[in-house]
């Protein structure tokens, strides 16, 4: 199920991919499943959960570096994807617990180590969050 870490640094609790549903060329398509357990709910909001919508941007994020990982040339190990730029986000509804997110991310277009994506969730049939982003890749340092 999670045979895609590999490929990219986050682990849990920042990881908000659970499976990759579909890859072509420059199109993903992962899911996550919003339990209801995770600890940010405690504070968003007590007695009336809701998906906070940066972790609906993270996993979109998250999804795209998924996606950029399969274009680059160097060892994931070597490399990270760093959003760079945020642009057009809509949240146009609210996200409970029990609820699988579909997170799908097309690469429009690649420059050099810059990528340029459109990102759309949905749940229960319904768009959630629609964002356009860049991400650049950037050489890992050791600490």
């Amino acid at each position: 199920m999670l045979d895609f870490l590999d490929r990219i640094p986050q682990r849990p609790p920042f990881l908000f991919i659970d499976t990759v549903i579909d890859r072509v060329e420059n199109r993903i398509v992962t899911q996550k499943k919003i339990t209801g357990d995770e600890d940010f709910f405690k504070g968003h909001f007590p007695g009336n959960p809701i998906l906070p919508g940066v972790i609906q941007c993270e996993a979109a994020f998250q999804t795209g570096a998924l996606l950029m990982s399969y274009h680059g040339e160097k060892a994931q190990e070597q490399t990270t994807a760093l959003v760079t730029r945020i642009q057009g986000v809509k949240f146009k509804n609210v996200v409970r617990p029990g609820e699988t997110l579909t997170i799908e991310v097309e690469l429009k277009e690649m420059l050099g180590s810059a990528a340029y994506m459109k990102g759309k969730i949905t749940s229960n049939n319904k768009t959630v969050m629609t964002i356009d982003f860049a991400c650049t890749i950037v050489e890992n340092t050791k600490l």
